[in-house]
């Protein structure tokens, strides 16, 4: 019998699990390109460019999709078993909760594993390959768009302006190109209609302008030995071609090795390797430190075996109240001024390897943010779950009302406890562990709690039995007063 209802279960689960899987998958690809609209309109990418970087960035969402996912579907899974009365007639049978909840339990203890796997190995590859992307895309120009009646001023070293095109947008009219070859030439090319076309490999666009003039200034724009100005060449025409380089309009898309230094790109090893050899330059820079301002002092050459300076004989020190006592009146301002130098250089000596040690320490932090990471996204199937799936028993509601709406307000709680604190833990604030865990020490005493509301059958959602506390609750309140009245009139009497 056990195995029938671990079938059932199991059965229950999946259909809810894949369907909300690519549903929440979907809707985080769809905010990201929210995000970067702007960036992809008017590039000109292609189909291909678009589906390679939507399948990179499908990737890198996977383990914030499959926590989702089994949240809700545990939520639809329980629910329509509670909605059902199935969930009744298992309990009733001598079945608990919790043995009810095992198969799915081991379910998502696999999901995590996976989820561990895949941020493990395939996360690195997918984030680089998608990162490297995607600033491509950002940084390269807009597509060839020429606007009637604007000046286009993307072509480098020109500007032109078209006045009208016709509907096959071949042939112009009314067209003024500006051109600047030279910081103190300025030519201009003004002809009344023309064909406008893009060569058949797509790096030149040619103009075949006719009946135009083309104005051109000859020499440096200066005045000559005479004081009279440069040349000016006046050149009418019938027929004209003009080329414009398109090359740089085109989308180059760069190595995946320009990024591969980030702490996103490495696995669990990469990141002990790096998090063991930034503690190990930490403490070389550390006792570099101590030792250089030890010995650069000038005393160090007076000290004895001991570290201390042989002066307990010297009834002259023991005299003196201070070091100018010491000193003699020509030597002091040259002892201070040697020693504000001293202390100056010193100073600027620590405050540069203080910083170095805290950029260390910011990219230390940031290694081992990525390595809980790593954990806090793998466990968080199984967190959710042990919400989801007694949260369900208690609702026992199924679709995807009640059900969506409680998934997305404990998802937003994980989220934003898990964004705060990695924040917290790149400010120092808190430990990256701390940090890192802060959702799960939110959720876990959360879903703890509601295990044991829902093995005892807990009224915790049922709005009736509130109503039914809130009448007895106002019986108890007037019985009081009736009792206190009636003391006070006993009392009168």
């Amino acid at each position: 019998m056990f195995k029938k209802l671990d079938r059932l279960i199991l059965k229950a689960f999946i259909g809810p699990f894949v369907a909300t899987f690519f549903i929440t998958l979907l809707v985080l690809v769809m905010q990201f390109f929210w995000l970067y609209i702007d960036d992809f309109v008017g590039k000109g990418l292609g189909i291909g460019p678009i589906m390679k970087f939507i399948w990179y960035q499908s990737a890198v969402l996977v383990p914030l999709a499959l926590p989702l996912a089994v949240l809700l579907s545990s939520l639809m899974t329980f629910g329509n078993l509670g909605e059902s009365f199935e969930l009744v007639a298992i309990k009733s049978s001598g079945i608990s909760l919790l043995r009810f909840m095992r198969p799915l339990l081991v379910v998502s203890i696999f999901i995590s594993g996976f989820a561990f796997l895949f941020s493990n190995y395939v996360i690195p590859v997918a984030w680089l390959k998608s990162r490297t992307m995607l600033g491509d895309i950002v940084y390269a120009k807009p597509a060839f768009d020429l606007k009637e009646g604007v000046f286009y001023d993307k072509i480098s070293n020109f500007v032109i302006k078209v006045g009208k095109k016709e509907a096959n947008d071949s042939i112009i009219r009314d067209v003024v190109i500006y051109e600047q070859s030279s910081p103190l030439q300025d030519n201009f090319i003004i002809a009344k209609s023309g064909v406008m076309k893009v060569s058949a490999d797509k790096r030149f666009l040619e103009f075949y302008l006719k009946d135009g003039t083309r104005y051109q200034e000859k020499g440096d724009n200066s005045y000559n030995s005479s004081g009279s100005e440069g040349d000016y060449i006046r050149l009418g025409f019938k027929e004209y071609k003009k080329q414009f380089d398109l090359s740089s309009f085109a989308i180059t898309f760069s190595s995946d090795s320009n990024g591969n230094n980030s702490e996103k790109v490495m696995s669990i090893r990469q990141l002990n390797h790096a998090i063991d050899s930034i503690r190990k330059d930490n403490r070389r820079i550390l006792g570099q430190l101590n030792s250089g301002i030890y010995q650069s002092q000038s005393y160090q050459g007076f000290m004895d075996s001991t570290n201390k300076i042989p002066l307990a004989g010297d009834s002259a020190f023991r005299a003196a109240k201070t070091i100018d006592a010491l000193l003699p009146d020509s030597a002091r301002n040259s002892a201070h001024l040697r020693a504000i130098g001293q202390a100056t250089s010193l100073r600027s000596s620590i405050a540069t390897v203080s910083q170095n040690l805290k950029d260390k320490e910011r990219i230390y932090r940031k290694h081992n943010i990525e390595w809980h990471k790593k954990l806090v996204l793998s466990a968080a199937c199984v967190i959710l779950f042990l919400i989801g799936a007694p949260l369900g028993s208690i609702i026992r509601k199924g679709g995807l009302g009640t059900p969506l709406i409680a998934a997305i307000i404990f998802f937003m709680v994980f989220y934003f406890t898990t964004t705060m604190g990695e924040k917290l833990a790149k400010e120092n604030t808190l430990s990256p562990f701390a940090g890192m865990w802060l959702a799960a020490f939110v959720l876990v005493p959360i879903g703890l709690f509601l295990t044991y509301k829902a093995m005892r059958d807990s009224q915790l959602f049922n709005k009736e039995s509130y109503y039914r506390s809130a009448r007895a609750f106002r019986a108890f309140l007037q019985r009081l007063g009736m009792r206190r009245q009636k003391q006070s009139t006993n009392k009168s009497i």
